[in-house]
């Protein structure tokens, strides 16, 4: 298998050249036979109905991919987490679970976002709980695209001040979710974002992959080619 896996793009009007870069490697990259995109694909997602010409070129973008015999498997982020089945259908892609288990280089690998392992941010996951309900998402669909994106503005902005004042370590994850998750999912392989914190993390026998986030400068992936796993950085702009 040879298979790519990319988070935090945070796909925004404001950063085109992130955007060209993700065109670029999907046209480029012509080995690929999966793509794993494990959350923050977008900077926000208002919802499937959203008609910016932004979310339309990523439609046809991934639809194309998934046209040309590609798999495409998405796990939603906390900036995209509304990503569903619309979504799915318009571009082929698979949505995945909030952990999900897969075969990655001939072992089973816990794949997620990662927001859910950062524990010791307690007023995030309370506000985490908060958005994934179907109520609240249920309600947040009955406003207008326009009162949505505004909603959506107001939300982050909340969020980078909220950050501002949180301490480094607690918007990083906890080692005992870490732990927990992959001993209930039986699995020596975790790969999340979330945290733009790239790295590999030996743990004993198992191991502990952060995908980077992409920014005007530099873009991160993990390499799937048979048996080996490789974190790369490239160039962007």
């Amino acid at each position: 298998m040879h298979r790519l896996f990319i988070s935090d793009l945070h796909l925004s009007e404001q950063a085109p050249s992130i955007e060209e870069a993700l065109h670029r490697l999907l046209e480029t990259e012509t080995a690929m036979e999966s793509l794993v995109i494990l959350g923050d694909l977008f900077e926000a997602w208002v919802g499937d109905d959203d008609d910016s010409p932004l979310a339309d070129r990523i439609r046809e973008a991934l639809r194309r991919l998934s046209q040309s015999g590609r798999e495409v498997l998405i796990t939603p982020g906390n900036r995209d987490f509304m990503l569903g089945a619309q979504f799915a259908r318009d571009t082929g892609a698979t949505l995945l679970a909030d952990e999900t288990v897969i075969d990655v280089a001939g072992q089973p690998a816990l794949l997620l976002h990662g927001d859910t392992l950062c524990t010791d941010d307690v007023d995030y996951q309370q506000f985490r709980l908060l958005a994934h309900s179907p109520q609240w998402q249920h309600d947040m669909m009955a406003k207008s695209l326009d009162e949505r994106r505004e909603l959506a503005q107001q939300l982050r902005a909340m969020s980078i001040d909220a950050a501002s004042n949180k301490a480094e370590d607690i918007m990083d994850v906890n080692q005992s979710a870490v732990a927990a998750a992959m001993s209930a999912a039986n699995s020596r392989l975790m790969i999340h974002g979330h945290t733009h914190r790239p790295a590999r993390h030996p743990l004993g026998e198992a191991e502990r992959i952060v995908l980077g986030d992409w920014t005007r400068d530099c873009g991160w992936l993990l390499r799937e080619s048979g048996a080996n796993l490789t974190l790369e950085n490239f160039a962007i702009g």
